[in-house]
């Protein structure tokens, strides 16, 4: 028995989630094919499967064909044994991280274009950086953060800022443009650094931490007052932050 439709207008929810069972049935759709299922426009088309984009429910490859993103293989596989929890598998790479750095380490994750900080070890010193745990900061003044913008591709990067970059006195496109020039140097180099950019005094490093598809989930940092640790020691930090974040991946 078909169930009856909603009496209020939901067109715009109901044509993406339209689109999502489309993906879930057939694997791969074009733009076209969207917009003649749907009986609406190509530009139509395009904006809603830009959103399931940007949601993680669809990726386009090079050939311009839509394939089920990260959210809705989530989905299909959530028959199967829950993950391990990231926050329990993390802690004592966490804590041992913090003995040998003898400084704060922090696990967080991306929401949006915001950095979530998940949990955190406070190194031994009696200077040294609080945790954050629980804390909601924007990604691009964090390590972590900045770690995990890397990864994004450059056009949902710029979905993520369509005002610019928030906090700032300017909202040009320059800046969040300086920002992907920015995160092109971090994907290089494997981490990513906060010059006192979150917080006045506190320098940090962090890198991602990837699982067994190599898919980033979230990222690890290690934070220092910057009178110890200045932007030309930050490597000292990088070199032991590196391989914890590959245990912690190695176990998910």
């Amino acid at each position: 028995m078909q169930n009856p439709e909603p009496s209020y207008p939901v067109s715009a929810a109901g044509n993406a989630l339209r689109v999502v069972r489309l993906l879930h049935e057939h694997d791969e759709l074009r733009v076209l094919e969207v917009a003649a299922r749907l009986g609406v426009a190509r530009s139509t088309a395009h904006r809603i499967l830009a959103m399931l984009v940007f949601e993680g429910f669809t990726e386009q490859d090079r050939h311009k064909v839509y394939r089920p993103g990260p959210a809705l293989r989530a989905i299909r596989g959530s028959r199967a044994a829950p993950p391990p929890d990231l926050i329990t598998l993390a802690r004592p790479h966490l804590q041992r991280l913090a003995d040998i750095v003898r400084e704060t380490t922090h696990l967080t994750v991306l929401e949006g274009n915001a950095t979530r900080f998940l949990d955190g070890v406070e190194g031994p010193q009696a200077l040294r950086v609080t945790h954050r745990t629980g804390a909601l900061l924007p990604a691009h003044v964090t390590s972590g953060g900045k770690a995990l913008l890397a990864e994004l591709p450059p056009e949902r990067l710029r979905m993520l800022y369509p005002n610019g970059l928030p906090g700032g006195k300017s909202k040009a496109p320059e800046d969040v443009q300086r920002l992907v020039a920015e995160l092109t140097t971090v994907r290089r180099a494997g981490w990513a650094l906060n010059l006192q950019e979150s917080e006045r005094g506190v320098n940090a490093v962090g890198a991602c931490v990837r699982d067994r598809t190599s898919r980033a989930v979230a990222a690890v940092a290690v934070a220092a007052p910057s009178a110890r640790y200045p932007k030309g020691r930050l490597n000292r930090l990088a070199s032991p932050l590196l391989p914890a974040a590959r245990d912690i991946g190695h176990q998910l």
